[in-house]
C-alpha cells in the first residue's frame, strides 16, 4: 500500500525548516502538495501564481530527495467542509490516481483550525513549525517589506525561482498595493457580476464615441473590465495587425478576460491581458504604446487614491505620457462631479422639446414606460424620472442639488445621452 503525507497550504514560499521536516517525516511516503488558491495570482493573499509555486516545489523535492505529487486546488470560500473539498480535489486532480484515506495518509499542517477539519475526517495530523520558527507567510511578509534576510530562511529552491522570475519585486507590488484588496478586488463589497454586465452593455456606445480617434499599433485599454471594448477593436478591419492589450486590476474581471480569450472571442492572435495596478511602477516601456484607452477609470483613481487625489491622478497621467509613442494618443472618457456638490442651484429646463402632460402617470402602470418617457419634454421628464418636485417657480425652473443637477443634464430616458437634456444651470 502506498503511503502519503498530505501537505496542504498556499506554498508561496518554501523554507529551509520545511526541508528538514520533510526529510525526517516523508521517508517511505509520497508527499502530496495540495496547493490551495491555485487559481489566484497577483493578490495580497496570493501574489505568486501556481506555476511558479509548482516549479519551486519540484526543485525543492529533487534537492531534498523526496517523491512529490503537486496538485492545484482552486480557492474555496471559508467552509467547515474545507478538508473534504481538498481531498476530493486531489482525487480529481490526479484522475483518481491518489485516494487519500485515514489508513494511508498522515496530514502535515500547522494551522490549528485546518488541522481540526482533517481530524474530523479521521486523519492523523502532525504539526510542522513549532513555536519560534518562522512560517512561510512570515517569510513572504519579509519579502514584501524588502527585508533581504528572507533569503536565509527560505529554501534555496524558492530563492532560485524568485530570483529568476523577479518574484521579490512582484510580491512587493502585490502585497503593498494601496488600491487592491486581499483577494484582488477594488473593494470587498462590489458586485462584480453587475459591474461586468454594465461594462458589456455600455461598450458599444462608448466605442462609437471614441473609435475615430484610435490609432493602429499597440492599443492599450487600462481598466478593461471584461475586455468588451477590445472585442470591438478586434472587430474593426483597420486594427487587424495591431497588438491589443488589456490591463485590469480586479481579479474577477481579469479572469473573465482570460476566459474570453480561451473561448475564441478574439480573432486577432495578438491579444494580451495583464492583472496589474497602473498606479504602481511603470508597466510598459517608454514610447511603446500608440493608443491608450481609459474608460470610466480616472474617477476610480480619484476615489481610491492613497494620499493626495490630485497628485495620484497626475502621477497616473505622467505614466501614460511616458509610455505613449510619438504621435500616440490617450483617449479618456469619464464622468466628473461638480465642486460643491450639495450646493442648491436652479435648473432652467426646455419645455418645447416634447409633450407636457397636465397629470403625471405612475410608470409602473404603463406597458412601455420608456416609450412614454421618450416623448416627454425635458421639463416634463425630470420630475418623472428623478423624483424632482413638480412645483416650481415657473413652468421651466426647478431647484436641485448641484450633484444631481449635473447628472440629470447628462442623461435622457434613464440612459447616458451625448446630447443630454436640454437645459442649463442658473447659479
Amino acid at each position: 500500500m502506498t503511503e502519503y503525507l498530505l501537505f496542504p497550504g498556499r506554498h508561496h514560499v518554501l523554507t529551509r525548516f520545511q526541508g528538514e521536516f520533510l526529510r525526517e517525516h516523508a521517508q517511505g511516503r509520497t508527499v502530496v502538495w495540495a496547493v490551495t488558491s491555485a487559481n489566484h495570482r497577483t493578490t495580497k493573499r496570493n501574489p505568486v501564481g501556481f506555476d511558479r509555486r509548482e516549479a519551486a516545489i519540484e526543485r525543492f523535492s529533487v534537492a531534498e530527495g523526496i517523491r512529490s505529487l503537486v496538485v492545484g486546488v482552486v480557492d474555496t470560500p471559508p467552509t467547515d467542509d474545507f478538508a473534504e473539498v481538498t481531498v476530493k480535489a486531489l482525487e480529481a486532480g490526479t484522475d483518481d490516481l491518489v485516494r487519500l484515506t485515514p489508513e494511508n495518509t498522515v496530514v502535515a499542517c500547522s494551522t490549528a483550525e485546518v488541522s481540526k477539519l482533517y481530524e474530523r475526517l479521521g486523519f492523523s495530523v502532525m504539526g510542522v513549525e513549532p513555536e519560534g520558527v518562522l512560517r512561510p507567510w512570515d517569510v513572504l511578509l519579509m519579502v514584501a517589506a524588502g527585508n533581504d534576510e528572507w533569503r536565509a530562511v527560505a529554501h534555496p529552491a524558492t530563492v532560485d525561482v524568485f530570483e529568476r522570475y523577479a518574484l521579490d519585486a512582484h510580491v512587493q507590488r502585490c502585497v503593498n498595493d494601496p488600491v487592491v484588496g486581499d483577494d484582488g478586488g477594488l473593494t470587498t463589497t462590489r458586485d462584480y457580476k453587475t459591474y461586468a454586465d454594465a461594462f458589456e452593455t455600455a461598450a458599444d456606445r462608448k466605442w462609437q464615441q471614441i473609435k475615430d480617434f484610435v490609432r493602429p499599433g499597440r492599443i492599450l485599454d487600462i481598466g478593461c473590465a471584461t475586455g468588451a471594448t477590445l472585442q470591438l477593436v478586434d472587430a474593426e478591419p483597420r486594427f487587424h495587425e495591431s497588438d491589443l492589450i488589456g490591463v485590469e486590476v480586479a481579479r474577477h474581471l481579469y479572469a473573465e478576460c482570460e476566459h474570453k480569450k480561451e473561448q475564441g472571442f478574439f480573432r486577432n492572435p495578438n491579444v494580451y491581458f495583464y492583472q496589474r495596478n497602473m498606479l504602481g511602477s511603470a508597466v510598459f516601456p517608454a514610447r511603446s504604446i500608440d493608443t491608450t484607452l481609459t474608460l470610466a477609470l480616472t474617477h476610480e483613481i480619484w476615489s481610491y487614491a492613497d494620499g493626495s487625489r490630485a497628485e495620484t491622478v497626475q502621477r497616473f497621467a505622467d505614466a501614460l505620457f511616458a509610455h505613449t509613442a510619438p504621435d500616440g494618443v490617450w483617449i479618456n472618457s469619464d464622468v466628473c462631479g461638480p465642486a460643491e456638490p450639495d450646493r442648491s442651484v436652479v435648473l432652467h429646463l426646455d419645455d418645447s422639446d416634447g409633450l407636457n402632460p397636465d397629470d403625471a402617470l405612475e410608470l409602473e402602470s404603463l406597458d412601455d414606460p420608456a416609450a412614454y418617457v421618450g416623448q416627454l419634454s425635458t421639463r416634463a421628464i425630470l420630475p418623472v424620472r428623478t423624483g424632482l418636485p413638480a412645483e416650481c417657480e415657473s413652468t421651466v425652473l426647478v431647484r436641485r442639488a448641484r450633484r444631481s443637477a449635473g447628472t440629470a443634464l447628462g442623461r435622457r430616458d434613464g440612459f447616458p445621452d451625448p446630447q443630454g437634456l436640454r437645459g442649463q444651470l442658473v447659479e
